[in-house]
């Protein structure tokens, strides 16, 4: 009987399998502070600051579960088929395992023939169970899905039970069976199982569980057969209507309904976490394309390139402007030399303007060398007095001994019309001197005046340059008196 049973639990965990991978939900945000413990916020906040690797535990549901199914009690005679119920709480210690208390109650019959008297001896047999019990789940892990749609889990624990036996002999009524040096009060059992519950909703699951209990005494029916030793167990399969409690709004669904790999997965796919650092894409000759990117990878560096990383070539001559030492190479000119400059054949005109420039005598450049020229002082008037025409006919000679330069004429006074005007007077006395006394030609003379300086002085200075001979007075209207 007992491998039917083991059979038919491997193949719902094989249903359970593959039921389980169809599924998409990612469960709690491990962003949500609501749902840690106040004695893990540190932990959590050293993580939102990515200053630990490690996202915290949450708070998680409890659950309560309420199981009926049959209870068979096996032992040295032929049993019937029991009933058994039971209440449990269970919390999760991590997603994979889980602490689950809880109490249970059988009833069970049976009977055969005691060797002992040769009667046929029947029995009754009602006992409370306490149980503690650790569950080991299966699937909650797993790199292929999100969480799952059941929960496949291993059960070991340890109970302590108590139970009362009625006995019939030869079909007289059953009664209260004790016999001395025998307690049914003080028994304790070990039990193994295997369970898996499926999700009906987020709150409300619906289990199937087989476990067996071991226990330390061969009696439990009021019997023991001379011919084996060892102890009686009970075998226990039902079904489980499990409900998940706890505050929703503060607590996720306990911890077996939820992959542990989600964070990972989830940032792998999308990171929302990680402290990425910055791409930076190989570039081997530095223009600023990527290598998997540039068609031309070996450019020299502070090289033009275009979109592609190819060296630029504005003129399209087949000299990379790099190179390129005539950038705008008119498309007639082509080809081009090594350095992209280009073979235009030169214009008939221009040949022709070269040639007789360089026929051409160029006349030599001339200098001035006069030197020394004198000042003229003034006062108070513009009228020259006799040793400024004495100074001027000095000047007069050295003038006409250097016949290939000119003399400017400068006067100054710039501060007001009336200086301005002054300054125009005194220059043009100047200038009428040496012209009409002193036979300088006009033409050799340049008007400069109002400049900025000493008023009553007016320079004379040999230049090559060309300006005015004549310039009209400023303000007239100001004319000095002489």
């Amino acid at each position: 009987m007992a491998s039917k049973k083991y059979l038919l639990v491997a193949a719902l965990i094989v249903l359970i399998q593959t039921v389980g991978l169809a599924q998409n939900d990612f469960g709690s945000d491990w962003k949500d502070s609501s749902k840690i413990p106040t004695r893990s916020l540190p932990q959590y906040n050293e993580f939102i600051n990515n200053q630990y690797p490690y996202p915290t535990r949450p708070r998680d549901q409890w659950e309560l579960g309420v199981g009926f199914g049959t209870a068979v009690l096996s032992n040295d005679w032929t049993n019937n088929v029991g009933f058994g119920g039971n209440l449990t709480l269970r919390k999760a210690i991590s997603h994979t395992f889980s602490l689950r208390p809880g109490f249970s109650y059988y009833s069970n019959s049976g009977g055969g023939i005691d060797i002992n008297n040769g009667l046929r001896t029947d029995y009754k047999n009602n006992s409370m169970h306490f149980a503690l019990d650790i569950l080991t789940s299966l699937n909650t892990i797993s790199f292929y899905r999100a969480n799952p749609k059941v929960n496949v889990y291993l059960l070991t624990g340890f109970e302590y039970f108590s139970m009362k036996i009625s006995q019939s002999i030869a079909g007289s009524p059953f009664v209260d069976y004790v016999k001395p040096g025998n307690s049914f009060t003080d028994n304790v059992g070990l039990n193994l199982g295997i369970g898996a519950a499926f999700k009906l909703t987020d709150g409300v699951n619906l289990g199937v569980e087989m476990k067996h209990t071991l226990t330390n005494n061969d009696k439990l029916e009021s019997y023991s057969s001379p011919y084996s030793n060892a102890n009686d167990s009970w075998w226990y399969t039902g079904l489980k209507l499990n409900f998940n409690i706890g505050n929703k709004s503060r607590r996720v669904q306990p911890l077996w309904w939820i992959n542990p790999a989600n964070y990972v997965y989830s940032e792998i796919n999308k990171p929302a976490h990680m402290k990425l650092p910055k791409t930076v894409l190989p570039d081997g000759d530095k223009d600023g394309i990527a290598d998997q990117f540039d068609l031309e990878p070996n450019t020299p560096t502070g090289a033009p390139v275009d979109s592609h990383g190819v060296s630029k070539d504005t003129d399209g001559d087949g000299v990379p402007d790099y190179k390129d030492k005539e950038l705008l190479t008119p498309q007639k000119c082509f080809p081009v030399n090594a350095d992209g400059i280009g073979t235009c054949p030169e214009p008939a005109c221009c040949k022709e303007i070269k040639d007789m420039v360089a026929n051409m005598k160029l006349a030599p450049s001339v200098e001035c060398t006069i030197g020394g020229l004198p000042s003229i002082q003034f006062k108070g008037s513009a009228k020259l007095s006799k040793d400024n025409e004495a100074v001027l006919a000095a000047a007069a000679a050295k003038i006409n001994a250097n016949p290939a330069c000119k003399v400017k004429v400068i006067g100054y006074g710039a501060s007001s019309k009336s200086a301005q005007q002054l300054s125009w007077e005194r220059v043009n006395a100047v200038m009428k001197y040496l012209v009409e006394k002193q036979g300088i030609s006009e033409s050799r003379l340049l008007f400069n005046y109002g400049q900025d300086g000493d008023i009553n002085t007016v320079d004379l200075m040999g230049t090559t340059e060309d300006g005015p001979n004549t310039v009209p007075a400023p303000h007239p209207n100001l004319k000095s008196k002489n």
